[in-house]
């Protein structure tokens, strides 16, 4: 019989996570519905688990064209039905026209539509979330809205850090296939022509000639050892321990760690304000924001502030009690509980660490870009240096 795993909160409140036997994921949802608890997801088994690396990739940006369309043929007053009908053979993404279309079919079977997104397993958890508060407050038009600007200002956020790193990037690839031209091409050639002059070599053009012999013998080896490795590295990479593992070597990357969990902490204001601004209680939202995280890191210090705000202590004292945010973030938040103005003191901080991040990312670029450079000219001087020397050598001999 198949195993799926299933997540629900019983009668007390306590969230569940567990592995169930049923002939299908209705069977057994139906099975702990009736049963009072009630049911967050069911997903089979060897599928996606909350922070496992397995998630199904969503294109996100196709995905928020399809949101914005949907909104508007609601507001003119489509039924939801006929809204993902017309949009689901309209999509230009194949991918995820396919599963608007098991949306559809699954909310004509009666499914409430934000149980039919979340059964697919690959819609954002705060898309979900948001959708369920619009059914049940009657307005899934201005829910949607506000996920709709979420979204176009995380992409906005996610591109402009790209296009950042764009030009170091490409830099940082242009001196190593330099680096590796030189010294598997431009080094054995010289090599060639000192070795049928029979010229007795410096010490530093005999180490350089060594060096690219033994790099130019074992170049697909060492390029296997590479692959091989980076593939080693991403399967380890998937586990949860080694996911919390690397963001806690982020964390104590000097600047780079700073940056880290600025962009974090700013991902996560964002989510929980757009929440509460939907209309979702504060423990769900946190419950939600916690899911839709990336890191690991992140996820077990908001599973601990979901359970420390469920026993009754504030949100600010809750993520003081991490030891993961910035001080400033949790004294803004102690003022937005304090005043009543929670989900805006949020969207506050969201703003004051992406604008932060933004800055320190031009900053650290503009002193590694230098730095690429410089490294660059000293290799290629070197190589220059190590490849004349003979040549000089000789030169003095037949004055």
């Amino acid at each position: 019989m198949p195993q799926f795993v299933l997540k629900y909160a019983d009668t007390r409140g306590e969230i569940h996570q567990q592995v169930a036997e049923a002939a299908s994921a209705h069977e057994l949802r139906k099975k702990y519905s009736d049963q009072g608890y009630l049911v967050y997801w069911v997903r089979p088994r060897n599928g996606f688990l909350p922070g496992s690396g397995g998630r199904k990739k969503l294109n996100l940006e196709k995905f928020l064209i399809f949101n914005q369309q949907f909104v508007t043929l609601i507001r003119a007053g489509l039924p939801i039905l006929k809204a993902l009908d017309l949009l689901a053979e309209r999509l230009t993404d194949a991918r995820l026209g396919r599963y608007i279309r098991q949306v559809r079919d699954e909310v004509r079977n009666g499914a409430l539509l934000s149980e039919a997104f979340r059964r697919q397993g690959i819609f954002p958890p705060i898309y979900v979330t948001s959708v369920l508060a619009g059914e049940r407050s009657g307005s899934l038009p201005e829910v949607l809205d506000r996920y709709i600007s979420y979204q176009k200002l995380v992409l906005a956020v996610r591109k402009k850090l790209v296009v950042s790193l764009l030009y170091p990037s490409v830099l940082l690839a242009l001196v190593l296939a330099l680096m590796v031209f030189l010294v598997t091409y431009v080094v054995p050639n010289f090599a060639a022509l000192y070795s049928s002059m029979s010229a007795e070599l410096p010490a530093l053009t005999q180490f350089l000639i060594t060096f690219a012999t033994a790099a130019r013998t074992y170049v697909l080896l060492a390029a296997a050892a590479v692959a091989a490795g980076v593939l080693a590295f991403r399967w380890w990479a998937r586990g949860e321990a080694a996911r919390e593992t690397l963001d806690n070597l982020k964390l104590r990357t000097p600047v780079l760690g700073k940056i880290w969990i600025m962009y974090q902490v700013a991902q996560f204001a964002r989510l929980l304000s757009t929440l509460l601004v939907g209309g979702i209680p504060l423990v769900q939202a946190l419950e939600t924001a916690s899911e839709s995280m990336s890191s690991g890191l992140m996820r077990k210090s908001l599973e601990k502030t979901r359970k420390m705000v469920k026993e009754g202590q504030s949100l600010s004292a809750a993520l003081s009690a991490t030891g993961v945010f910035p001080s400033l973030a949790i004294d803004m938040t102690e003022v937005g509980e304090s005043t009543g103005a929670l989900p805006s003191m949020l969207n506050s901080v969201a703003e004051f660490y992406e604008e932060d991040v933004n800055i320190r990312t031009t900053a650290a670029l503009a002193l590694i870009e230098p730095a690429i450079m410089i490294f660059m000219g000293v290799f290629v001087a070197f190589i220059l240096i190590a490849l004349y020397l003979p040549i000089f050598s000789l030169a003095d001999s037949l004055r």
